[in-house]
């Protein structure tokens, strides 16, 4: 009976690791996503905003093509108007001059001739006029197309920033994921050397194990059955956990942002007192009582964090005892905050 259930826990205690494992990959890839979807979201901020001075631009260049248009209609109206103006005048001209030929012989064309000499100018003076709001418009028309020339660079330059701003967020991202990926590595280096330092500490020992990357002890080992005030032996176990993470903690660099995480963990057998309406009152009271512990001997509280499960993460299903018994721990994991 002892040999299946030692072979029973050797098999299910691989599992816990696996889980873990796969719960700190979910963790990277989440946050990893967050940092793209905050990347993204501020990109599509900054391209909302480079779409909206395109699409002034782009109805300004619209407003302006519709102007010159007219602009140039009109100035073709103009240029047709001085055309038939100069028509008239070649013809008045040529008129006034075969009068004047006949005035030395008809003294009564004089009349007629000094007539069609004050048309001829004001017909000049027409053309004159004419002729200034041709050039005006020619001026007028330059000055658009010197404003359209601006509006076009205004508009390549707001792409070309839109470009460099897509490559430079791409390069952080980049940078980004190296960059975790290397602080990933560090801690899972100092992790193994922590748990390679508590097993030479520890030793062989059945109610204290290393699972994976966690740390379990029974609870046995350091609290009465339904309490949460530590035992007095249980000192000596924890002093020397709290030494090995103390000299963890000078070694990691401070840019890092591990934490020890202690997680309560109870059988599914319900409890129900004053002190502790649930499992999960007791599971939390002990996390906090071994995390006040490890303060009390020199671990800095921001890289302390304690969780507690209640029955809720069995790592043996069955009813028996000893299912209960395994159930009952504490577990010590070094993680990132």
């Amino acid at each position: 009976m002892a040999g299946r259930a030692l072979r029973r826990d050797r098999t299910l205690n691989v599992w816990p690791g696996y889980v873990d494992a796969l719960t700190t990959l979910l963790l990277s890839v989440v946050f990893l996503l967050t940092i793209f979807v905050t990347g993204q979201f501020f990109l599509s901020q900054e391209i909302s905003g480079r779409d909206t001075v395109l699409d002034r631009l782009n109805r300004q260049i619209a407003e302006l093509n519709d102007l010159l248009a007219l602009e140039r209609s009109g100035r073709r109206t103009l240029e047709e108007t001085a055309a038939a103006l100069r028509s008239n005048l070649q013809t008045s001209e040529a008129e006034r001059r075969r009068l004047q030929d006949a005035l030395a012989t008809d003294q009564g064309a004089q009349g007629k001739a000094s007539e069609l000499g004050r048309q001829l100018e004001v017909e000049k003076g027409a053309t004159s006029r004419a002729l200034s709001q041709v050039e005006l418009l020619s001026q007028q028309i330059s000055a658009m197309r010197q404003q359209l020339a601006a509006l076009e660079d205004a508009l390549a330059a707001s792409e070309t920033r839109d470009r460099e701003s897509q490559a430079r967020i791409a390069d952080l991202g980049s940078r980004l994921n190296v960059a975790l990926a290397q602080r990933v590595q560090e801690l899972a280096r100092y992790r193994s050397d922590f748990f390679g330092r508590l097993r030479q500490i520890l030793g062989n020992r059945q109610d204290i194990r290393i699972v994976g990357d966690r740390f379990v002890l029974q609870s046995e080992v350091l609290f009465a059955a339904g309490q949460a005030t530590l035992r007095p032996e249980a000192g000596s176990e924890l002093d020397r956990i709290a030494a090995a993470i103390v000299e963890l903690n000078r070694q990691i660099p401070s840019d890092i942002p591990w934490v020890l995480r202690v997680d309560g963990h109870t059988d599914a057998r319900p409890i129900s007192s004053a002190a502790f309406p649930s499992n999960w009152a007791l599971s939390a009271a002990r996390a906090i009582a071994v995390v006040q512990y490890m303060v009390g001997r020199g671990i800095p509280p921001q890289r302390l964090l304690a969780g507690a499960f209640g029955e809720f993460q069995p790592l043996d299903a069955g009813t028996t005892d000893e299912a209960y018994a395994r159930n009952r721990r504490i577990e010590l994991k070094l993680t990132e905050r």
